[in-house]
């Protein structure tokens, strides 16, 4: 019977190969197998030894793998004494249903290291010159899933999320006049600033700028798709101001080469 392999959950970020930790890099490079998810850029996965495995487990909207097969993979590849390597986009514990995957591992005796990863939540904000908490405008942000926005599922507190002076809401895209009209009648004011990022650091990124009584109808109006993360508040409106600073800058640095 082969020695009993490893699974490292290895968070990546929101996909770019630049925006990897160290230890992410390290532990990609060293996996026997790779199992990665749809928002991995190709980058990231030629960081792999040539001889490492490489299999797709990827969630796409309306066609999603189940958890349950993805569970059973890593099992099995690490039963046969692989180091596996779970490569997730963001960070594995946040929507990322590592916490699913650790306890799985636990409970069928497979050892497991975690890495964190950056999560879209904090940059896609920052890739669109958001900064998400601000001095003048935020010393509070909420992170919610947009994705049980409507039905049963739906567990979030709204009047207590209207409260938070910043929201980051991820996989909201098809929720996003949802999560607006629910914001309004918890209290936020229609006319609160909102922002919506699409494929952060990706070759397609788009950012789509509006309020809380708009932004559903720009978001469809710009044919903004998944993957993207909506921030909604103040800190949206100083995002000129800070696009104006950030390009001042790189022109100052081009003078100066």
């Amino acid at each position: 019977m082969a020695k009993m392999g490893k699974v490292i959950l290895v968070g990546a970020g929101p996909g770019d190969p630049d925006l990897l930790t160290i230890r992410a890099v390290e532990r990609i490079s060293m996996g026997d197998v790779l199992v990665y998810d749809r928002l991995i850029q190709q980058g990231v996965l030629t960081l792999a030894k040539p001889s490492a495995e490489k299999i797709y487990m990827g969630k796409e909207p309306g066609r999603h793998t189940r958890q349950d097969e993805i569970h059973a993979l890593l099992v099995e590849k690490a039963r046969k004494g692989k180091t596996v390597i779970r490569i997730k986009g963001g960070d594995p514990f946040l929507f990322g249903r590592g916490g699913e995957e650790v306890e799985y591992l636990a409970e069928h005796g497979v050892p497991f290291e975690v890495v964190p990863g950056v999560s879209s939540c904090l940059s896609a904000p920052l890739s669109a010159n958001i900064a998400v908490t601000h001095r003048e405008a935020s010393s509070s942000v909420a992170i919610v899933t947009g994705h049980n926005a409507e039905g049963n599922g739906d567990r979030v507190d709204w009047e207590a999320v209207a409260r938070i002076d910043t929201s980051v809401f991820l996989m909201c895209v098809h929720n996003v006049e949802t999560i607006a009209r629910k914001l309004m009648a918890a209290g936020r004011s229609p006319a609160t600033p909102a922002a919506i990022i699409q494929m952060a650091y990706w070759d397609g990124e788009h950012v789509v700028t509006g309020t809380l009584e708009n932004i559903a109808d720009q978001v469809r109006r710009a044919g903004i798709e998944p993957p993207a993360t909506l921030v909604v508040g103040e800190v949206v409106r100083l995002r000129e101001k800070l696009q104006r600073l950030i390009a001042s800058d790189l022109e100052q640095k081009e003078v100066c080469v």
